[in-house]
């Protein structure tokens, strides 16, 4: 999982549907820690396009 942080809007969307809790706001910014799966939901439901899965 990979945030982009100038497209990144903060509104913690990711983080209330990650079912890993693996989502973290650190520095103003969202970011994974290492329970993140890269199950994709939290890309999906971003309303930016900011996340992006994978390497």
């Amino acid at each position: 999982m990979r945030v982009d942080p100038e497209v990144c809007m903060r509104c913690g969307a990711c983080a209330g549907v990650c079912p890993s809790d693996a989502i973290e706001a650190t520095d103003g910014c969202v970011r994974p820690n290492e329970r993140c799966t890269d199950c994709g939901l939290c890309a999906r439901i971003c309303p930016v396009g900011a996340i992006t899965i994978g390497k």
